[in-house]
């Protein structure tokens, strides 16, 4: 593969943030056509003026600043007394030991520790389990690093809502043509579905029996909503020591812009993702790191009500999407993410997409970003304003009867 066609598949024409280099070719489509009244919304990712951040993380980031070169120039796979402080919350919240010493590392991001453990794992020719739908990282990292991907069906459209839908016998014939790894994301992105605690237990089951890694997407574990049970695979019996584990403070605790992620699980590939990291960042921003400490340790309730503010924002926009004829969305069960399947239009679903943006001042993520298969769809983060939010889903309605098939 060509240094051209590897960069080429990578793409930034969806990513967050990047429709705002678009904006002259926007007013200028507007003063062509009817254009739909309301606040912009950007649904690419989560507003966090909406959803501040969990209180006292300033404080934290100034208390590493003023601790100077200590917080500054941590070691490569993050400050040990900060990960020796994170581990039990770690292992208590996922149900295994985290060995804070060999057995972690924080990075920029969750996004950083998904590049390094890809890194880790993959090389030329490996195979590589990938779910569709899933987060759109996953593909464009399997492809840069030149592994084959086997992708594996989620068929969270027809499952019952106990399960995420997963193609558990396509998955075992993944690993049964080669794959060395399998990588995933729960609660599953684009589509908010939790796996199941049988589909967990299989996974877990089939990774060992074929002695592939696993590395286990968990960014919005925390953001339940009502009457949800979560698996952790690293806490399945037959998890051995195969399983990468990825979170982060990003999304659920609105500290995306301190770019801070974790990654924990057996030590021969974090030792990898650290030797990886010391040549591509040196480390996790010293001061940002400083905020990890108030991680699984916000006040009381506080959490509770975060998850009760989304879970209304989601049931409305549910609501108001749901009353359009053909329109398919499954409630989320986690996460901030809406993954509705539109119906059948009279213009291409790319351009449906631009003209969401230019007359409705809506952004939305394709469907396409996540699987081939998903086109007629379209993501939505939903951590905005509440009324905002129902608003845009209102002019995405009004947009999709307009140009209804």
């Amino acid at each position: 593969m060509s240094i051209e066609t590897k960069f080429a598949k990578l793409g930034t024409d969806n990513a967050p943030g990047q429709e705002v280099r678009q904006s002259a070719e926007g007013l200028a489509a507007l003063m062509q056509g009817e254009a739909l009244t309301g606040r912009p919304v950007d649904f690419s990712h989560g507003d966090v003026d909406a959803h501040e951040p969990t209180p006292g993380a300033f404080d934290l980031f100034s208390a590493g600043v003023a601790a100077g070169g200590a917080q500054a120039y941590t070691e490569y796979r993050g400050d040990i007394g900060i990960r020796e402080m994170l581990a039990p919350r770690l292992a208590a919240f996922t149900g295994a030991p985290v060995d804070a010493k060999d057995g972690m590392i924080v990075t920029p991001g969750t996004q950083g520790a998904l590049f390094l453990a890809v890194a880790a794992t993959v090389t030329r020719g490996d195979k590589v389990a990938i779910v569709q739908p899933d987060y759109f990282a996953n593909r464009k990292l399997v492809e840069f690093f030149e592994g084959e991907m086997l992708p594996v069906q989620l068929d969270y459209v027809s499952a019952d809502e106990t399960r995420a839908g997963l193609d558990l016998s396509g998955l075992e014939a993944a690993f049964r043509a080669g794959a060395k790894v399998f990588l995933f994301s729960n609660p599953n992105n684009p589509a908010g579905v939790v796996y199941s605690k049988e589909e967990i237990g299989q996974i877990a089951a089939l990774a060992a029996r074929y002695g592939a890694t696993v590395i286990a997407d968990q960014l919005y574990s925390r953001l339940l909503y009502s009457g949800v049970t979560y698996t952790h695979l690293r806490a399945e019996a037959a998890a051995t020591d195969n399983v990468v584990t990825i979170m982060g403070p990003s999304k659920t605790e609105s500290l995306s812009g301190y770019r801070l992620g974790v990654a924990f699980g057996p030590a021969r590939i974090i030792a990898r993702m650290e030797k990886l990291q010391a040549i591509v960042s040196l480390r996790a921003a010293g001061y940002s790191q400083a905020v990890l400490r108030g991680w699984f340790d916000e006040p009381a309730g506080w959490m509770a009500a975060r998850i009760a503010a989304h879970e209304a924002i989601r049931d409305d926009l549910l609501a108001v999407l749901r009353a359009c004829p053909g329109v398919f969305a499954r409630a989320p069960q986690a996460g901030s993410y809406l993954f509705p399947r539109l119906p059948k239009l009279a213009v291409a679903p790319a351009d449906f997409v631009r003209i969401l943006r230019l007359q409705g001042g809506v952004v939305v993520t394709p469907g396409t970003e996540f699987s081939p298969h998903s086109a007629a769809s379209v993501r939505l983060n939903f951590s905005q304003d509440h009324k905002a939010a129902v608003a845009a889903a209102e002019r995405i309605v009004a947009l999709v009867e307009r140009y209804r098939a």
